[in-house]
């Protein structure tokens, strides 16, 4: 039998999800002790934790108790937020790979439709009494061409839906190379292609050194005067600065986003540093596009199908590479 530690606050549903899925383990949660010494003997012992935020959910901690960690696995599917230095070399750290796949591409879409449609725009004029039919153009979504920026769970599902429209699909993933039905596949390099190309565009790639400022000024001077751009990754893959200014300067372009530079996640508090939410072509969302009914519960069981193929010395999904 193995020690494994949940170390994120539970509610007694994922308790006894947690409790279910383990019987042959032993099983133990952080938030069940109020007292630092008990805590702290649950670490000494445990070998796999099952985590949202190990940094700042142990940073309290002495990095001795970790000595035993094998596996740190993430109800994350993103894990840019972890101090790596923390823990062990030897110890495995593992993604929640596509366990929101499918709330985050339907939010992806949404994004699309909402600020093609121009929903919120002509909503609010409405409000103002204005009913102006035959100036109130949108635009149709069949014919375009979607860009996706990360080619992974996440992507192909937004693809799998957009393709409902008949728009063309564009990807850029790592090995540019997919088994998915699309028009052009390609890699990082491809950028400037994807975007000079792309009536939308989704980012949904990990952030990392290489992607961290991928969109800029440069970058979003390529795309087309009226191009859509959402973000479900993370907020620094995008220039923060640059994105306001274009939108400011681009009335016709328009972005959503999901993801924001400091979250409270992260950060401990959110905070935007330009003045996005006065701008019309801006639709903005918490950070929310996986929070659907009972999410919480299917990442634990994408979790923990991982953490049981980590006991079964099967091949685990996820592995997050240090830096």
């Amino acid at each position: 039998m193995r020690n494994i530690l949940v170390t994120y606050k539970t509610n007694e549903k994922e308790k006894e999800f947690y409790k279910n899925f383990f019987q042959d383990q032993v099983i133990s949660f952080f938030d069940d002790d109020t007292e630092t010494d008990k805590k702290e003997k649950k670490l000494l012992e445990s070998e796999v934790i099952i985590s949202w935020n190990p940094t700042r959910e142990l940073e309290m901690f002495n990095k001795s108790l970790f000595s035993n960690f094998h596996l740190i696995q993430l109800l994350s599917a993103g894990y840019d937020h972890l101090q790596f230095d923390m823990f062990p070399n030897k110890c495995l750290i593992a993604a929640n790979q596509g366990a929101y796949a499918t709330p985050m591409a339907e939010h992806a879409v949404a994004m699309i439709l909402s600020l093609a449609k121009k929903l919120r725009l002509y909503h609010n004029r409405m409000a103002e009494g204005k009913f102006e039919q035959m100036k109130s153009f949108t635009r149709q979504i069949k014919g375009a061409t979607l860009g996706i920026i990360g080619f992974g769970s996440i992507g192909k599902q937004v693809a799998k839906l957009m393709r409902g429209f008949d728009v063309k699909i564009m990807a850029l993933n790592t090995s540019g190379k997919t088994t998915e039905n699309v028009d052009f596949i390609g890699r990082l390099n491809d950028l400037d292609y994807l975007l000079i190309h792309s009536d939308f565009v989704v980012i949904s790639i990990p952030l990392s050194d290489e992607t961290e400022g991928l969109i800029g000024k440069r970058e979003l001077e390529l795309m087309k005067n009226d191009a859509i751009l959402i973000n479900v990754a993370r907020g620094p893959i995008i220039k923060e600065k640059d994105l306001y200014e274009h939108l400011k300067s681009h009335p016709d372009f328009s972005a959503g986003i999901d993801t924001w530079w400091i979250e409270p996640f992260k950060f401990g508090q959110f905070k935007i540093n330009y003045p996005f939410f006065e701008l019309p072509n801006l639709l903005g969302s918490p950070h929310n596009s996986s929070i659907v009914e009972n999410i919480m519960i299917e990442g634990a069981r994408k979790a923990s199908e991982n953490v049981k193929r980590f006991l079964n010395n099967e091949e685990i999904k996820g592995i997050v590479k240090r830096t």
